[in-house]
């Protein structure tokens, strides 16, 4: 009888299985698909049943430099971060083996793919545009093996050597066309404003003697040798008038 008993004890416990909250079981009966197994304290049959436990929290794949050709005809690395989780559980193990590398591989593929796809202007302006066109190939792709693709994000675009020293020259170029035009327009705005002093000067009754006596008190706070003689406007216009005659 306490053969019996602990051979039905020993059969019970190693039929016993704890599947964790983030976990889903799939349970095979004789090789065949018979259900999910739930969270909890689950009972599968020695002998009859086995099961395989699958994660379904969202994963993180990164996908390493890949040598790609732009629609331009140029070479450039680029890699990308996928992240993804299993939806369905019972498709992820017995549509495909290893669906991680599976999904790893299908990436790898369709980033290449796409890069070939456009230039690289619109690569590099437009991540979010080419990241979510491989996202959308990708999860379209993983769904007959029960994987959501949720994200796709370019990390690095690494260009060759000399289209870097390319792009470094006209980023300067740029920049010295926008200093010309910033200091162009600075001088437009300086001769107009010097225009118009002049003519307040030239047209304002005794304008021009107080400018002149504001002149000489900024020079004289200047602590140097020069000697300034100050003449009279009105001098100045006699000595011309006298000349005229």
């Amino acid at each position: 009888m306490w053969i019996w008993l602990s051979i039905i004890a020993v059969f019970i416990a190693l039929g016993l299985k704890i599947v964790q909250e983030y976990e889903r079981g799939v349970r095979f009966t004789l090789g065949r698909y018979s259900g999910i197994i739930n969270p909890g304290l689950r009972f599968v049959i020695p002998i009859l049943q086995t099961w395989q436990k699958v994660d379904i929290r969202t994963k993180v794949i990164d996908v390493p430099d890949q040598d790609a050709i732009t629609k331009d005809n140029v070479s450039i690395k680029v890699n990308a971060v996928l992240y993804f989780r299993v939806s369905e559980a019972e498709k992820a193990i017995i549509q495909v083996e290893h669906y991680g590398y599976a999904v790893s591989q299908l990436a790898q593929t369709t980033m290449r793919d796409v890069v070939g796809e456009v230039s690289l202007d619109e690569l590099l302006g437009k991540r979010d545009a080419v990241s979510s066109k491989i996202r959308l190939i990708v999860d379209k792709a993983t769904d007959p093996w029960g994987i959501k693709v949720e994200s796709v994000e370019l990390k690095h675009v690494e260009l060759p050597e000399n289209l870097k020293r390319v792009i470094g020259k006209e980023a300067e170029a740029e920049r010295e066309k926008r200093a010309v035009i910033i200091k162009a327009s600075g001088e437009v705005i300086a001769a107009d404003n010097m225009a118009k002093a002049a003519k307040i000067l030239a047209t304002g009754p005794g304008a021009l003697h107080l400018r002149t006596l504001q002149s000489i008190n900024d020079i004289s706070s200047d602590q140097s040798n020069t000697v300034i003689f100050a003449v009279p406007l009105e001098i100045l216009r006699a000595f011309e008038s006298m000349r005229k005659k």
